[in-house]
């Protein structure tokens, strides 16, 4: 029987994708199963079945061992769609895979949908400003971008462990560093207070951060902070670029609004703006504004919410 194959490194995605892979299994009347390598990730409760892939090494170390191996359960299952979580990571898996199998592949989609033999996803265009619909004939591989989606929430399934010949990896591991962590998750977080380029060195994150402990939130931030400073780390950086997030309450703060973060954040229930320049287009998105110095509203902002 032909099927839908989902696969996600990322433990908390895995179970948005297996969710994605259920609704258009159902729609091309196919088999939904959810890929593992290596080891079944906790939590996970898709509505199909599990299939677990193990080498005899970590497959998930190297993309080329991890697409090899997602291509034989493709080839065993008669994949007409594989869809993978949008990370740097299942990119490059995707891309692979695609490519050892000649499938159509598309990017990420917030949205996805069968339409007579083809896939189609909606997506973000000209940074969030439009939706466009793009497709593919089947088979093919998608990107499902995180959020998109809510995690399944059913029963534990059996799991199907099949075994692969691993090849030799190409990369070799020299030195491990242990990255810089957010201190809740940006994708998941329901309140999250983002920093930009209104900070004028590293040490005064501690205000957004502050900020942020005082209402049970996230810490993130614009792209320069992350990927052009290194104040914050790349799994903080929130924007087309970095994440999308959708929380209950986002507070920009020392953040312009181009185009780029905007559409990271557009999803998010209230945003609220902090800034000196009224001129900001993070104003025009923002259901709030505060036009003033951060470093005077902030540490206002932090003492009234802890004194209550």
């Amino acid at each position: 029987m032909k099927s839908v194959l989902s696969y996600s490194e990322d433990v908390g995605l895995a179970g948005e994708v297996s969710a994605a892979g259920v609704e258009v299994a159902n729609a091309l009347g196919l088999e939904a199963i959810a890929i593992e390598l290596d080891v079944v990730s906790v939590g996970l409760r898709p509505s199909g079945r599990v299939v677990l892939v193990q080498g005899g090494k970590t497959l998930e170390d190297d993309t080329d061992l991890a697409a090899a191996s997602i291509v034989e359960v493709a080839k065993a299952k008669g994949s007409q769609v594989l869809l993978v979580g949008d990370t740097r990571f299942g990119r490059v898996v995707a891309a692979k895979v695609a490519a050892r199998l000649r499938m159509g592949s598309l990017g990420n989609g917030k949205k996805l949908r069968v339409v007579g033999e083809s896939l189609v996803v909606t997506r973000d265009a000209y940074g969030g400003k439009f939706l466009a619909d793009v497709a593919s004939k089947l088979p093919c591989v998608a990107l499902v971008q995180p959020g998109s989606y809510s995690a399944s929430e059913g029963a534990a399934v059996p799991v199907e462990t099949i075994t692969v010949t691993a090849g030799e990896t190409k990369i070799v591991v020299k030195e491990t560093k242990q990255g810089r962590q957010a201190e809740a998750g940006i994708k998941s977080a329901t309140v999250i207070v983002s920093a930009g380029r209104g900070f004028a060195k590293k040490d005064d994150l501690l205000l957004a951060s502050d900020l942020a402990k005082a209402i049970g939130g996230a810490l993130g931030g614009s792209r320069p902070l992350s990927s052009d400073l290194g104040w914050l780390g790349e799994d903080q950086q929130i924007g087309l670029t970095g994440a999308y997030v959708h929380p209950k309450l986002y507070i920009a703060v020392g953040i312009s609004g181009q185009l780029q973060h905007v559409a990271g954040i557009k999803d998010s229930k209230v945003i609220v703006a902090i800034n000196n320049d009224k001129q900001a287009p993070i104003f025009q998105v923002a259901d709030y504004g505060i036009v003033g110095d951060l470093y005077e509203v902030l540490p206002a902002l932090t003492k009234l919410l802890k004194n209550g």
